[in-house]
């Protein structure tokens, strides 16, 4: 139970930091870092190594985060983990917030002049006008986080091999890193609107985890 409410009360203090987050945001206060760090990605750009972070792209892309949270879905039912598999919905309630942010906050992303060509998604067609055209905070951070993070925690607690259990976290971790990094040598968003992803993701990962770790009766 402590372990729970140390979660429950990290969740609490990251919600607090990304409120204050969207707020500094909206009010342009991230605007020069977000211009020197856009400045010092470019100046880092190779062409040759464009496909490879195109296909970085899509391990944070809809439809890979999707498939793999439907895979985890499966795997928890056919163990008998039928109530765990509701912790689908932190997925889902992290992209309702997702796009609740940028169909409200006024913060377009780098300038397409600047902007390299994303990995390819269906999120490319609803996002690249109207409404949802704005970038805070960054959707492929908050499905990485949740989807990756969620992979992890079940890994570390369900797997047979103890190496696996050791490799759950940094792997998860290093792709998450790495994911963030590409957001940013593609230039398709600035360095807050990863922050918010991350810190978006990371509140949803630990409600997932306070939900899978729940006591249970009897148990």
């Amino acid at each position: 139970m402590i372990a729970l409410r140390a979660r429950i009360a990290a969740a609490a203090a990251l919600a607090v930091a990304y409120v204050a987050l969207t707020m500094a945001v909206a009010a342009g206060l991230f605007d020069p870092l977000d211009k020197r760090v856009l400045q010092g990605f470019l100046s880092l750009w190779s062409e040759s190594l464009h496909p490879l972070f195109q296909a970085i792209a899509e391990l944070g892309g809809l439809e890979v985060t999707t498939l793999l949270m439907i895979g985890l879905v499966i795997f928890l039912l056919r163990r008998g983990f039928g109530s765990d598999a509701w912790v689908a919905l932190a997925f889902v309630a992290a992209q309702a917030l997702e796009l609740f942010y940028k169909a409200t906050l006024y913060h377009p992303g780098p300038p397409r002049t600047i902007a390299h060509t994303d990995g390819p998604s269906i999120t490319e067609v609803v996002s690249s006008s109207g409404p949802l055209a704005n970038s805070y905070p960054s959707g492929h951070m908050v499905r990485a986080v949740v989807v990756y993070g969620l992979i992890a925690f079940v890994v570390q607690r369900l797997a047979p091999w103890p190496l696996a259990r050791r490799l759950a976290i940094p792997v998860a971790t290093f792709l998450i890193v790495l994911l963030a990094f590409d957001r940013l040598y593609l230039d398709v968003h600035w360095e807050s609107d990863v922050l918010g992803g991350l810190l978006l993701g990371a509140i949803a990962l630990l409600a997932a985890s306070v939900w899978l770790d729940r006591p249970v009766a009897g148990g």
